[in-house]
């Protein structure tokens, strides 16, 4: 297959790890990659020749030069993280004949109060909602280990770079695009501060493995290793406790919903804990999933690397080179080419000037919940024209799971995370298990660029919607799949949440302290990640689209996360030693950690890398230097210095002082945050059933704008009639007569 990006060159001018994973992802897919600076390992990985590899699992595939080589006008040039890069980086990009375009990478943007603050994976972490919520009820709230916000930000990047690029070819005249690893790992809370505004609960730190709303969803131990278990319906919980002997447990009334349980937890705990510790881990995962409940493996570093499924689909690789073979994380989706450029009937190809970058592609979104719908949402944004499928009697489970009880208005249409997911879309609801609406999906699949589903593995096949199915109908379609275990392998029919797939992932035993249980870090850490995943995925088979013809991706929700992980995958590897789990503290950095400020539950995070101005920062923020000299001093001086002021006033105090630190905010609090106020990151849209109501704005501007906020999410069924006459041409009987028969609707049933 010729590889998808392989007429792009691309220079990386400067950058942290954000901007060298941006630059990884498109090395990875064929786009030639040089890198002109000489990268900095020293705060990368977990120190020694664990960051020596994982340098090399980064830059992997990339030339290094000390400048381009004459003659090479770039097509994409990326630069970051901090304002006197970007500032060479625009000299840089004007100086060729044919304007590349530039994307910029930093860590809060080019603008607002917080434009110039030192960033770090541990600060934004702590001003994005996640850290808040990881750690004992009492706190400290723990910062998790890894580059998890620059990995994300790096895939971000280069979703609006590609899109930008698709643009470009097609006319649009594109210079710049801009994203930064604040807004790009907001992707984990974006929802609930506009939950919180419709009325939603606060954010609250609940302890290690308790998250809201879902009980159970977390890690228990079993007779040989760690179980990872969510029951979220009826049937499910119903399930399991009949798995583990305890059936008369699901007929008391006081645990019947998730919400009662998650009031009971601690009694619960006490409960399920002692029965699944009877069962082995691989009973407990081969007949839960036989019942249809997501439970799923909870392994070691270690055994992550060794696992069956995993070899099976080939999810590490060998690297190496410049130091010793060591493996780490594959690409997390394979792409299978159908055809050729010469074999492409089908959808029409790309042909407009005006809208967004991707205005003329058509996306057709069956997917539910939160993964894909993320994706679609990102093509929504950028200007393609995103279809989102439901069905009346199957409506998006992300309306909520009690979405059916009856209500005025409906309850299933109030839902803030499904309205803000699903913006800037179209939607209709189609009965898909009734042959005319099957055939409906086939006729929009044959004038559709991109196909989007997230289903339980095989559905759509046994409906006749397979990849093979569709592609037959139009060659240049792109379809792809989002299982949690990928669509081959072993485990790949095993059902999943994004609980379930960060248990899977080998992060909960890098994050948190050395006594704690394998900890997770979010309710459903892996399904923002495999939307962003899955869009860039996509664009990179529709980029590549001329050469290679349709493509059906195999994407794995568990495998993206092994991207967050590297450094710890890469460490276990080339070192033959597990990570250690050490808290708030990290190998490379001088201090790390969560302090309390003056307030109710109110924290700072402190993230101090260099020790060379050690002295000199607390100086300046009235401290002994005498307390540089060992991290209980820094900490014991910096948590009595903290503890007199507010902090908000304590992260501008320290940021003046050169050290990177930042507020540790609960996610509802979001919406207040004043540099995402100042970025117009929460906006306002009017929409039937809940009336005005905040959605967050797109991750990236291009050319200094960020994507525009065209129409709310759809109520159920809403487009009907118009995208089925603007689409597929039918008249208003042909409509009338579905209506009737019950192919189309527009309220649940």
């Amino acid at each position: 297959m010729t590889a998808p990006l392989s007429d792009l060159i691309v220079a990386e001018i400067s950058g942290d790890i954000a901007t060298r994973y941006c630059g990884k992802l498109f090395a990875e897919h064929g786009a030639r990659v040089i890198q002109t600076y000489q990268p900095d390992n020293a705060h990368a990985g977990y120190g020694g020749a664990a960051t020596e590899a994982y340098a090399a699992w980064l830059d992997n595939g990339k030339e290094r030069a000390a400048a381009l080589p004459a003659g090479i006008e770039p097509d994409l040039v990326i630069a970051g993280q901090m304002p006197d890069d970007i500032a060479r980086a625009e000299t840089f990009a004007a100086g060729f004949r044919r304007r590349p375009l530039l994307l910029t990478l930093t860590w809060f943007g080019t603008g607002g109060p917080y434009a110039s603050w030192k960033g770090s994976d541990g600060v934004i972490q702590a001003m994005t909602g996640v850290s808040y919520a990881f750690g004992p009820v009492e706190g400290p709230p723990v910062l998790p280990q890894g580059h998890a916000p620059q990995i994300v930000a790096g895939a971000t990047g280069l979703i609006a770079a590609l899109a930008a690029l698709i643009g470009r070819r097609q006319g649009h005249t594109m210079d710049r695009v801009d994203t930064n690893v604040l807004e790009a790992h907001l992707c984990f809370a974006e929802h609930a501060g506009p939950g919180f505004a419709a009325g939603g609960p606060a954010s609250l730190r609940r302890g290690v493995n308790r998250y809201f709303p879902v009980y159970p969803q977390t890690i228990f131990p079993a007779k040989d290793g760690w179980i990872g278990v969510t029951a979220l319906t009826p049937q499910q919980w119903r399930e399991l406790c009949d798995l583990i002997g305890l059936p008369d447990l699901a007929k008391d009334p006081a645990y019947a919903t998730t919400d009662l349980r998650m009031a009971a937890a601690r009694e619960l705990d006490g409960i399920l804990g002692p029965a699944l510790l009877k069962f082995d881990t691989a009973y407990l995962l081969e007949e839960g999933q036989r019942r249809r409940v997501p439970i799923g493996p909870v392994p070691s570093i270690a055994e992550l690397l060794q696992t069956p499924h995993w070899r099976a689909r080939r999810g590490f690789q060998t690297f190496g080179g410049a130091v010793p073979a060591f493996e780490g994380p594959a690409m997390p989706f394979r792409l299978h080419a159908r055809g050729t450029a010469a074999a492409s009937g089908g959808a029409p190809g790309v042909t407009r000037k005006g809208g967004g970058p991707l205005a003329g592609l058509r996306v057709l979104d069956l997917s539910m919940g939160w993964s894909g719908p993320l994706t679609g949402r990102h093509f929504a944004d950028l200007g393609a024209d995103v279809i989102k499928v439901e069905g009346c009697a199957h409506i998006d489970w992300w309306r909520g799971w009690n979405a059916l009880e009856a209500g005025d208005p409906p309850p299933y249409e109030t839902r803030a995370n499904f309205n803000a997911v699903n913006r800037n879309k179209q939607g209709i609801a189609l009965e898909l298990t009734n042959p005319r609406g099957g055939d409906i999906l086939r006729r929009l699949a044959a004038e559709s660029d991109l196909l989007i589903e997230n289903y339980a593995p095989g559905v759509l096949d046994r409906l006749g919607f397979s990849a093979a199915a569709l592609g037959k109908i139009n060659p240049r379609l792109v379809y792809i799949s989002m299982g949690a275990f990928g669509s081959a392998g072993p485990w790949s029919g095993f059902r999943a949440y994004g609980s379930t797939t960060e248990q899977a992932s080998g992060m909960p035993f890098l994050h948190g302290a050395a006594d704690w249980p394998p900890a997770m870090q979010h309710t459903a850490y892996g399904d923002p990640i495999a939307g962003i995943y899955a869009a860039a995925a996509s664009l990179i088979a529709l980029y590549g689209r001329d050469a290679t013809g349709g493509t059906t991706i195999d994407l794995s929700q568990v495998e993206c996360l092994f991207q967050l992980a590297a450094d710890g995958i890469v460490a276990q590897s080339a070192t033959g030693t597990p990570p250690p789990r050490t808290g708030n503290q990290r190998a490379t950095h001088v201090w790390r950690g969560c302090l309390r400020c003056e307030g109710t539950d109110a924290w700072i995070a402190v993230d101090i890398e260099d020790a060379a101005r050690l002295a000199e920062q607390l100086r300046a923020l009235g401290l002994d230097s005498a307390a540089a000299q060992s991290r209980d001093q820094i900490g014991a001086a910096l948590a009595a210095w903290a503890a007199t002021r507010s902090a908000q006033a304590a992260a501008e105090a320290l940021q003046r002082a050169g050290i990177a630190a930042g507020p540790v905010v609960p996610a509802h609090a979001l919406l207040e945050d004043p540099h995402l106020v100042a970025a117009g990151f929460w906006r306002r849209t009017e929409r039937r059933y809940v009336g005005s109501h905040v959605v967050p704005k797109a991750p990236y501007a291009i050319d200094g704008r960020a994507p525009p906020l065209n129409n709310p999410a759809p109520t159920l069924g809403e487009h009907n009639a118009a995208v089925l006459t603007r689409v597929l041409g039918l008249n208003a009987g042909e409509i009338a007569a579905l209506e009737r028969d019950a192919i189309i609707g527009t309220r649940a049933v």
